[in-house]
């Protein structure tokens, strides 16, 4: 717990700098990692949903599909060599705590009171970059400031599967 913020135990990685090093380059990249850009395949199934497409089609197996398909795209780029176009950023850091509104590194690598944009890679199904605006409130800990629609869900959903992982293991001890 840090200052009435509630955290739980969350081992994840962060790329980040300051935002005014570049902002212009930093929100342009922010833009292109929201699901539009990041995942045509997706934007394709959420047209199709929309169209009512996909009602007479298993869930699950259209979903496994999809992620099979994400996975081609990734093997090709590998194969292919071509990486996928990311800002490079000054600094790497551990996090070790997460809540819904903030999360705490494990180093003082923070400038309390400057705005940062990062790009946290999250552990979820599909893996991927979720990028995110965030300040400072201390050396070690910050306020997410902005982050899409999208990953705010699964990141929430992360911060909720945590405390659940919390609370299981509080209740062995």
């Amino acid at each position: 717990m840090s200052g009435g913020v509630r955290l739980v135990t969350a081992p994840l990685e962060i790329d980040f700098d300051l935002g005014d090093r570049s902002p212009e380059e930093f929100e342009r990249e922010y833009q292109r990692l929201s699901e539009t850009d990041e995942d045509p395949i997706g934007q394709w199934l959420k047209i199709a949903k929309a169209r009512g497409e996909t009602r007479d089609t298993d869930p699950i197996l259209l979903n496994l599909i999809i992620e099979l398909h994400r996975k081609v795209d990734q093997l090709t780029q590998i194969v292919k060599n071509e990486e996928p176009e990311r800002v490079p950023l000054e600094r790497h850091g551990h996090i070790e705590s997460i809540g819904f509104e903030h999360f705490k590194l494990s180093e003082p690598l923070l400038e309390r009171g400057k705005r940062y944009y990062g790009r946290i890679a999250m552990p979820v199904f599909p893996k991927r970059d979720v990028a995110v605006w965030f300040d400072a409130l201390d050396s070690s800990l910050a306020k997410i400031a902005r982050m899409h629609e999208r990953d705010i869900k699964e990141w929430n959903s992360y911060v909720t599967a945590r405390e659940r992982i919390m609370i299981r293991e509080m209740k062995r001890k």
